[in-house]
C-alpha cells in the first residue's frame, strides 16, 4: 500500500518541492518518518493521527513509513501535516492516487482536523509556478497571499475533511484570486506627518535628499532635538513600492511569520527599529535550527532605524558593514548557507557626547575631550564611511516651537521625492539591478556623476581638508547626483557638490576610526 504526492518547504526566502511517499505494511504498528525531518515535522505524527481520527476515518494499525525526498535536505516547519495525512488516507485506499496528481499540498493540521496557516505561502506559490504545478491546496488563511501568483490555481481549504471531499469530487471549490490593484490602493495612514516638525529645515532637507536617492543617514544632536521624531516620519516621504519590490519584501515577511493577518502583500515600505540590546544574530539573521531573516532583511526596500547608535554593541554594528556594501547577507552554517536580500536605508541617531550637550550653545557640556573621543569611537570609521549623509541636529528654538504655522506636509515632500526617483529610473532603465542612486557601483558613478572643472576643484579641496577616504568620495558623488535630480538638473553643478560635502560633518572633529 503506497501513495505519492507533492508538498514544499521553505529555504531562505525561496522554496523547493518535496516529494512525500507513504508506505503501509502489515507489521508491528509504528509511525516512521525519514528524510531529515526537524522536530516540528516529527511532531506531525501526533497531529496527523488525531486529525485523521477526528475526521471520521480509521487510523491504520500498521507500520507507516513516510519518506520526505530529497532525503539529503533538512525539512522544517509544520506545513507537511496535510500532505502526510492525505498520503496515509490514499495508501489506505480511501482516495485515488490520480486525484493527487498535478497538485501541491501544504498546511498545518489541528487535532480536530482544521487547517492552520503556514509561513512562506507566497514563496511556495512562486516555486509551484516555476515547476509547472497547476494547483495548490492550502489553508484558507494563506489563499489571499498565494493568490497573487498567476497561472496557479489556489484552492482554499479549511479542514482535512474538506480536502478529502474535494479530492473525491463530492464538492467543488473555486480557485482563489487576489485583486492586486485593490491591494495597492489600500493606503494606510500612520497619522504622523512632516508638517508636525517645528523648525529643523536643514534636517528635513537632508531627509528629502536621503529619501530621493536611498542614501544612508546619521543624525547627531542633543536630547530632545527631534531626531527620533523626524526619523519616524521618513516612511511617509518614501516613494511607493513597485510590484517587484512588494513581492520580494512580502516573501521575506511571510517566511519570517511577520506578515500581518489580512494583509497579503506588503505595500508600505518597512520601518524596523530594533532596541540597542539586539544581538548580532538577531540583526543579520540566524538561529539554531531554521536560519531566519534578521532585522536588516526585514527592512529590505525600507528603513532600518538605529536609535542611540553608540549604545549598540561594537560587534553588532560591525556586522552591518558587508550588507551595506553588497545589499545582501549570506548566513553560513556547517551544513547550509542561506542568502537573504538586505537592500535597506540605514538611518541612525546619536548624541554628540555622553551628556548630549557638546556644541549646544544653550547647555554646557560636562564631558572631557577624552570622554567625547571615546564615545564617538564606539562607531568605527569604516562604518561611518558607509553612511552618506551626516546631519547636525541643533536644539529647537522657542520661536520655532511656538510658531502655529505648519510646515510642508509629507505628501508635498513625497511628490518631489517621487519625481527624483522617476529621473533615476529613466536613467537606469537598461539596468534591472539598479533603481536608485545609492545602489550605483564604481562604473556607474564614472558614467553618471561626471563633474565640471569648478565642481571637481571644490571636491578636491574638500577631500584634502577633511581627509576623506575613497569610499567617502564615491558617496559624495552619489549624493551630488541625487541633489541634482531634485533640482531637475541633467548635470551635477558646484552647488550640488557643495551641499553634498556639507553632509560629511562627522569626518571632522573627534572621530578616530
Amino acid at each position: 500500500m503506497y501513495a505519492s504526492l507533492f508538498s514544499a518547504s521553505v529555504f531562505g526566502i525561496g522554496a523547493f518541492p518535496v516529494h512525500i511517499e507513504t508506505h503501509l505494511e502489515n507489521a508491528v504498528p509504528m509511525f516512521l518518518m525519514v528524510g531529515l525531518p526537524d522536530s516540528a515535522v516529527k511532531e506531525s505524527r501526533e497531529r496527523v493521527s488525531a486529525a485523521i481520527k477526528n475526521s471520521e476515518l480509521p487510523f491504520p494499525l500498521k507500520r507507516i513509513t513516510v519518506n520526505l525526498a530529497p532525503a539529503d535536505i533538512r525539512k522544517e516547519g509544520s506545513g507537511f501535516d496535510l500532505p502526510i495525512a492525505l498520503g496515509i488516507i490514499t495508501a489506505m485506499g480511501h482516495l485515488d492516487q490520480e486525484a493527487l496528481d498535478d497538485t501541491l499540498f501544504i498546511g498545518e493540521l489541528a487535532l480536530d482536523g482544521e487547517l492552520r496557516p503556514i509561513h512562506g505561502a507566497l514563496s511556495i506559490a512562486l516555486m509551484a509556478k516555476e515547476q509547472g504545478i497547476k494547483r495548490i491546496l492550502m489553508p484558507k488563511d494563506n489563499a489571499e497571499e498565494a493568490g497573487l501568483v498567476e497561472s496557479v490555481d489556489i484552492i482554499p481549504i479549511t479542514s482535512l475533511q474538506e480536502a478529502i471531499s474535494l479530492l473525491r469530487h463530492e464538492i467543488i471549490i473555486s480557485p482563489h484570486t487576489s485583486q492586486i490593484d485593490n491591494i495597492f490602493d489600500q493606503v494606510l495612514s500612520s497619522g504622523i506627518d512632516f508638517a508636525d516638525i517645528k523648525g529643523q529645515e536643514q534636517v528635513k532637507r537632508a531627509f528629502e535628499v536621503s529619501a530621493s536617492g536611498g542614501h544612508n543617514l546619521i543624525l547627531v544632536g542633543p536630547p530632545g532635538s527631534g531626531k527620533t521624531m523626524i526619523a519616524k516620519r521618513l516612511p511617509g516621504i518614501l516613494p511607493p513600492m513597485t510590484m517587484e519590490e512588494a513581492l520580494e519584501t512580502t516573501k521575506i515577511h511571510s517566511v519570517a511569520g511577520h506578515l500581518p493577518k489580512g494583509i497579503p502583500l506588503v505595500t508600505m515600505r518597512p520601518f524596523r527599529s530594533p532596541h540597542h540590546t539586539i544581538s548580532d544574530a538577531a540583526l543579520v539573521g540566524g538561529g539554531m535550527g531554521m536560519v531566519k531573516a534578521g532585522e536588516i532583511s526585514l527592512a529590505h526596500h525600507g528603513v532600518l532605524f538605529l536609535d542611540e547608535l553608540p549604545e549598540f554593541a561594537r560587534n553588532v554594528l560591525e556586522v552591518l558593514r558587508q550588507p551595506l556594501e553588497d545589499r545582501s547577507i549570506s548566513i553560513s552554517r556547517t551544513k547550509m548557507s542561506v542568502e537573504y536580500p538586505a537592500n535597506f536605508m540605514l538611518i541612525c541617531s546619536m548624541n554628540p557626547c555622553p551628556c548630549g550637550h557638546f556644541g549646544n550653545p544653550h547647555q554646557q557640556c560636562t564631558c572631557t575631550t577624552q570622554q567625547i573621543q571615546r564615545y564617538m569611537g564606539r562607531i568605527s570609521g569604516p562604518l561611518l564611511d558607509r553612511i552618506d549623509i551626516h546631519v547636525d541636529v541643533p536644539a529647537v528654538r522657542y520661536r520655532d516651537l511656538s510658531d502655529a504655522r505648519r510646515g510642508e506636509s509629507s505628501e508635498v515632500v513625497r511628490e518631489r521625492v517621487i519625481k527624483a526617483r522617476e529621473r533615476q529610473r529613466t536613467r537606469f532603465s537598461e539596468r534591472k539591478d539598479l533603481f536608485k542612486n545609492a545602489d550605483m557601483l564604481a562604473s556607474d558613478i564614472r558614467m553618471w556623476c561626471s563633474l565640471d572643472t569648478s565642481s571637481s576643484d571644490l571636491l578636491n579641496k574638500a577631500m584634502n581638508s577633511l581627509g576623506l577616504s575613497a569610499r567617502a568620495y564615491d558617496r559624495i558623488l552619489k549624493v551630488s547626483r541625487t541633489i541634482a535630480d531634485l533640482a531637475d538638473s541633467e548635470h551635477i553643478k558646484v552647488e550640488h557638490v557643495s551641499e553634498a560635502v556639507q553632509y560629511r560633518s562627522l569626518d571632522r572633529q573627534f572621530w578616530n576610526g
